[in-house]
């Protein structure tokens, strides 16, 4: 099963950068590279582990990390730019009952059905728009990520941005990083308190397919 398209598809990546080129403090785990992640393999798509995004939404994180780095704070990504590939790999994924392997740490309480329907996975991801970002704090004087009550991409009601039965501090924590990424122009979603995409975004109605990769871009 596939997601139906029915916005302009491209692979033209003229508009996108290597987040890492505007801001070079940038920390980056970019989970789907890897195999830690909710499906367990690296995903289709991501050819290296590196953030990529849209020009703009580089200069506004750009803004982001010089608020946060004068009050002793990083910003670590965790995804940005999604290839449509991946999303289709999601979907995929999602119809195979049997494969549970990542069930017990990023799903626990849920079926694979409700995924969907709780808006944590979806069938056209903003991020293949290329102006979205998963991402925490760094404290520059630990260098430990900031408690954040719920770790990225756990699908549950404790990932909601506004959930209150963490402690105070990991709620003050979300809101922090939340305002400063309001104050700079992205835009929250109601579930997961690490997801943010840029109000003005480029390409609103554009979903991309090239890969995650730098040599793409530079190509």
């Amino acid at each position: 099963m596939e997601p139906d398209y029915k916005e302009i598809v491209t692979n033209d990546a003229s508009g996108f950068v290597v987040l890492a080129d505007f801001v070079p403090s940038i920390i980056q785990e970019i989970r789907y590279y890897s195999t830690y992640n909710f499906i367990g393999e690296r995903i289709i798509g991501y050819e290296e582990p590196c953030a990529i995004v849209t020009k703009e939404a580089a200069r506004a994180l750009q803004s982001v990390s010089g608020e946060l780095a004068s009050q002793g704070f990083r910003l670590k990504v965790f995804d940005a730019y999604r290839p449509t590939t991946a999303v289709k790999q999601f979907v995929q994924w999602s119809a195979d009952d049997l494969d549970l392997r990542m069930k017990p740490f990023f799903y626990p309480d849920l079926e694979k059905a409700e995924l969907f329907r709780r808006g944590y996975i979806a069938k056209q991801s903003s991020h293949s728009r290329g102006s979205t970002v998963d991402l925490t704090l760094l404290d520059m004087a630990t260098g430990k990520e900031v408690d954040m009550g719920s770790p990225f991409d756990l699908f549950s009601e404790k990932s909601h941005p506004d959930y209150r039965g963490i402690t105070d501090e990991q709620y003050v924590n979300r809101m922090f990083l939340r305002d400063a990424m309001l104050r700079n122009g992205f835009e929250p979603i109601f579930c997961e308190w690490w997801h943010f995409t840029l109000k003005d975004e480029p390409y609103p109605d554009t979903y991309f397919e090239f890969p995650v990769s730098s040599a793409y871009l530079r190509g």
